[in-house]
């Protein structure tokens, strides 16, 4: 079976990059651990901006909380200086913690002027809550699985049921790590790229739709799933550009991620956290500038327009290949938590009434089986 999330009503005027992944954006890297032992089923997953050092040279940055339901770390600097100066780090909720350490021990063995003779350092780390799928309490993760999350970032990596989103679920269903890109041409001599990936752990399967194919009611009708009245889960969104965009601007851009999110259901509940985080390749901040003045090139607000439609149909994409790229997975009492693909399967198999619509949907999620 292959998978390529097609998007046939594609919000964006733009293509999609080289391997449709936030790593599109050159210098951007991903690297994962994912942890199954027994009723554990969680990771880590790790982003790195830029491929020198971030501490010293800084990339433009904003973050948008939507919904604040979380325990995410950094947010108050990025939005005070409007730079990041660590890779991002994914993990469960009670993961923060160690992550925090084991992300400021990589940053220490990095610069040693840290904490020395310059200022300290802000670590970036979100979670989601994946004690539905995984023994949480069990406390698993570790600074060793950060730690190795960072040594294998690269241009390629896997969606779906890994890393950090080994035990997320995503409108009732398998949900976890999604990724997708876009290309914004401007003019005849600028295109620039905008990628986003998603940790998806959000979202009623009787809401769920695919490009307006209302999918998730026949799905829940069969699966019996609970008829939830509060949204408890969690969407974590990281977006990446090469375009000259400040802070402000990357602001903005985090904002429309609210519209990927709710292209397929997600309408963003009251305990529910949705926070993005975005940042911009072009302009580092140097941490040692002693020039009292900064002259940057900046994208003109006038013709914004262009990414707000790229993030909002990355996004859109992203979260939708989370879920067609997550396979089933036997939860932490045993139960099968079915993903995307293997679900739409069944419910042909047991309503072939269904079987148009079925396919009408995984024909536009690009599965081939």
């Amino acid at each position: 079976m292959g998978l390529s999330v097609k998007l046939i009503n594609d919000l964006s005027d733009g293509t999609k990059g080289p391997n449709n992944l936030i790593t599109d954006v050159a210098g951007v890297k991903v690297g994962q651990i994912t942890i199954d032992e027994g009723d554990v089923h969680t990771g880590v997953t790790a982003i790195l901006p830029h491929q020198g050092n971030i501490f010293r040279e800084k990339v433009p940055a904003a973050s948008y909380v939507i919904n604040g339901f979380g325990k995410s770390v950094g947010l108050v600097q990025i939005d005070e200086l409007g730079t990041i100066e660590t890779p991002i780090i994914l993990t469960n909720t009670f993961g923060v913690g160690t992550a925090i350490n084991a992300l400021t021990k990589h940053m220490l063995d990095q610069n040693p002027e840290i904490g020395d003779t310059t200022s300290t350092v802000n670590p970036i780390v979100a979670e989601c809550n994946d004690g539905d799928v995984s023994n949480i309490r069990a406390m698993r993760i570790t600074e060793a699985d950060v730690m190795a999350a960072l040594k294998t970032t690269e241009t390629t990596f896997e969606e779906g049921a890994v890393g950090s989103g080994r035990g997320m679920m995503c409108y009732d269903l398998k949900g976890g790590i999604g990724s997708s890109s876009r290309l914004v041409k401007v003019d005849d001599t600028h295109t620039y790229t905008v990628g986003s990936l998603v940790m998806t752990n959000y979202g009623f399967l009787d809401d769920f739709i695919v490009n307006g194919i209302p999918i998730g009611k026949p799905l829940a009708k069969m699966l019996a799933a609970d008829k939830k009245k509060e949204e408890k889960g969690s969407i974590i969104t990281v977006l990446a550009t090469d375009a000259p965009l400040n802070s402000r601007q990357l602001k903005r851009l985090a904002k429309r991620a609210t519209v990927g999110i709710n292209r397929s259901g997600g309408y963003i509940g009251n305990g529910s956290g949705e926070i993005v985080y975005a940042f911009s390749t072009a302009n580092l901040v140097n941490h040692f500038a002693d020039d009292d003045f900064d002259t940057i090139d900046r994208f003109n607000d006038n013709h914004i327009d262009l990414f707000f439609r790229a993030v909002a149909a990355s996004v859109d994409e992203a979260i939708l290949s989370s879920m067609v790229h997550a396979k089933s997975v036997v939860d932490r009492k045993g139960r099968l938590r079915l993903g995307l693909v293997d679900a739409a399967n069944k419910l042909v198999q047991e309503q072939p009434d269904y079987t148009e619509m079925v396919e009408r949907v995984l024909t536009q999620l690009g599965v081939v089986q």
